[in-house]
């Protein structure tokens, strides 16, 4: 007789636990996780199904220090050997951040997917069950292992480290905008077509949370800047223009902080594509990348910052942070990222 796996889910709140409160005047999480699994007929159908009530936040109130304690949560299920795989359910807001920082915090091959919901239980076509059913099938398949944290909405899998919210509503919100999805699930059948581009994983001790994200606009000085640096930041992440360039006064300001020993990240604000450091106009990719500034490669400005908590609070020096962003042009130059 075969062993049934056995599959843990983390209930953190969020849309898929939201109901509409006529006294709140609107809709907020307050669903349990025993109550949704009861709302879902043939959840166990692929599994034994343990439960773990970690709070009803909606997607906004998750912090970094959630994210760690989420985080440990996870990383003690998965290190138990009678634990196939383990799910967080998460509002959809900051959901992206949070599976990132699984991807970059948890140790495991087992499978680790995170889901959430864009309608909630009071309307007729809420996805949640959907979702939820998809992940438990994800979590105890044996395909499904050693690929890294995976996010799984609407019948799309997609890796934590690519996939970013695209869409207000859609309830396949989630995409990878550069290399596509994962795999997906379709009538009860799952289906990988690639393995994530590139993961990396920090021994994170703790959360440094000064890590401000600032995007450029036509014009921006150096005054936001400054203000991060006097409020003492423990590193700092730039959503640049195109392939990586800046204006003049931000780029001295940037400059200025790395000297200082702050590590600064660049990341563009296209929604597509990697930085470069091809210009070299002042306030280009390429003086920015000599002062010492760390380019992202894919990453948008929320993961990098994600991961740059991650990176300082794994001790890692202003060297090995670049070594750990840059991984493409590591492998360009045959070197281990």
């Amino acid at each position: 007789m075969a062993i049934r796996p056995r599959v843990v889910i983390v209930f953190t709140g969020g849309t898929i636990a939201s109901t509409l409160d006529t006294e709140w005047g609107g809709v907020v999480p307050s669903l349990t996780g025993g109550k949704i699994l009861a709302r879902i007929p043939g959840i166990d159908n692929h599994a034994d199904i343990i439960v773990h009530e970690y709070g009803t936040f909606p997607g906004p109130h998750i912090t970094p220090h959630r994210m760690f304690e989420i985080a440990s949560i996870v990383q003690s299920y998965v290190d138990r050997s009678d634990v196939h795989g383990v799910i967080v359910t998460h509002g959809t807001d900051t959901l992206e951040e949070t599976a990132f920082f699984l991807d970059c915090s948890v140790r495991t091959s087992k499978p680790v997917i995170v889901i959430g919901a864009m309608r909630n239980s009071s309307e007729p076509d809420w996805d949640g069950p959907r979702n939820l059913r998809d992940a438990v099938l994800v979590a105890a398949h044996p395909s499904a292992v050693d690929r890294g944290v995976l996010v799984c909405l609407g019948g799309l899998l997609t890796a934590a480290s690519e996939t970013t919210k695209a869409d207000t509503e859609d309830l396949s919100t989630f995409r990878s905008e550069d290399f596509g999805p994962l795999g997906r699930i379709t009538n009860g059948h799952l289906l990988f077509h690639r393995r994530p581009l590139h993961t990396d994983t920090f021994p994170v001790q703790h959360v440094n949370v000064r890590v401000p994200l600032l995007k450029l606009f036509a014009g921006m000085d150096d005054t936001l800047i400054q203000a991060c640096m006097t409020s003492g930041v423990h590193g700092l992440v730039i959503e640049a223009f195109g392939v990586g360039n800046v204006t003049p006064p931000v780029f001295h300001a940037l400059a200025a902080a790395v000297r200082q020993n702050v590590p600064v990240v660049l990341v563009s604000r296209c929604p597509v594509g990697r930085i470069e450091h091809t210009y070299a106009y002042e306030g280009a990719g390429r003086h920015l990348y000599e002062a010492g500034v760390i380019f992202a490669d894919y990453l948008n400005g929320q993961k990098a910052r994600i991961k740059l908590i991650c990176a300082l609070g794994a001790g890692l020096n202003h060297a090995d942070i670049r070594r750990r962003f840059e991984w493409v042009e590591s492998q360009e130059h045959g070197l281990h990222a």
